[in-house]
């Protein structure tokens, strides 16, 4: 179901919300005069036994199942009231009185909190028929009550399905044999198919009953399988487009990929090559044309004639080295008064190759 949570800062309070479903199949089937078609009862078990077998695959196990907590809406089913729901990993015993008595499974009435996940089957059995008949199965009075209208349909279990149930109590009661009147037949238009899977449902013995996934797999349900995969293709198919792609646009994408991992080989093997040192690209530098001699006559900045020197004479004066004063000591101006140091000439570079 769908569910969301709120709350109330001010008042501190915290709601549930639900989703509004149109009825449970209780209110469906009450006062009704003729029983729902089979085709409406394979659809509505097809979705509870689809709801249940989700639930099992996710670990949990309701423990509840009854037609009050089976809701409908537009023909869709879904199940409700998690409230008494387990772990299928939970440590046993589990609670000893659980489940609605009418729905409640052999292994709920006569063990000391040993079941399992079966139990919701055997309610979801007895559901089933309920549906069908509008009647219930085993309407018990109370549990002595119960399980003699469960041996007076089924029959008394052997000894060897007593015995696998673990701190049973049923071993201090002493049954008198019945070999069961079958369940009724108060409805005559149910399938062979219909009766079988009702059969396997409400086994005695939770190991011979059916599974969720298995009963998923009934004959019985043959009809809704193949509609649900007519809606699954219809679905799928929906979303591809109605004409086929060009392959134009195919070819191209491949040619393009085909470049790009010649790309990639051609810079992993460029990458593999050993590295030179020095800059990455050679780039030669541009020729410079003096037209003439450079004359700095025209100079007449005293900071400019105390950096070239005097005496140039018009011709390429000789630059004098600067000092290089670390960053660490600290400059004293005192020591721009002490006369310049002794000129010296650069060496010149040699460019071998014009590089």
């Amino acid at each position: 179901m769908n569910r969301k949570l709120t709350s109330d800062r001010k008042s501190g309070s915290l709601a549930l919300i639900c989703e509004l479903m149109d009825m449970n199949i209780y209110e469906l089937i009450r006062g009704r005069r003729y029983p729902l078609s089979e085709k409406k009862i394979m659809h509505y078990m097809y979705q509870l036994c689809k709801s249940l077998d989700h639930i099992h695959r996710n670990g949990i196990f309701h423990r509840d199942v009854k037609p009050e907590n089976i809701l409908i809406k537009q023909d869709v089913l879904k199940l409700g009231d998690f409230g008494s729901c387990r772990s299928v990993y939970s440590k046993q015993p589990y609670t000893e009185y659980i489940s609605t008595r009418w729905y409640r499974a052999p292994e709920c009435l006569l063990t000391d909190g040993f079941y399992t996940y079966k139990m919701d089957l055997w309610s979801a059995g007895c559901v089933f028929y309920e549906i069908a008949s509008l009647q219930p199965l085993f309407p018990g009075v109370n549990e002595l009550d119960q399980i003699s209208k469960i041996h007076d349909v089924i029959g008394t279990p052997a000894q060897k399905t007593l015995t696998k149930f673990k701190q049973s109590r049923a071993m201090n009661f002493d049954f008198p044999f019945k070999k069961g009147s079958g369940i009724p037949l108060l409805t005559t238009s149910l399938s062979p198919q219909c009766l079988s899977l009702l059969h396997a449902m409400v086994a005695y013995d939770p190991d011979e009953r059916i599974a969720a996934h298995q009963a998923l797999q009934h004959p019985y349900f043959q009809e809704q399988r193949k509609t649900e995969k007519r809606a699954l293709g219809s679905h799928s198919k929906a979303g591809f487009p109605e004409h086929p792609v060009a392959l134009e646009p195919l070819s191209n994408s491949c040619q393009i990929s085909k470049e790009g991992r010649k790309q990639k080989q051609s810079l992993k093997q460029e990458e593999d090559r050993p590295k030179r040192r020095g800059p990455a690209y050679v780039m030669e530098l541009p020729k410079l044309k003096l037209s003439g001699v450079l004359r700095l006559s025209s100079c007449s900045s005293p900071t400019l004639q105390s950096v070239l020197g005097s005496g140039t004479n018009g011709r390429v004066p000789v630059l004098r080295p600067l000092k290089c004063i670390p960053a660490s000591k600290k400059t004293d101006p005192r020591k721009d008064l002490k006369p310049a140091p002794q000129q010296c000439r650069l060496p010149t570079i040699v460019r071998k190759g014009g590089r």
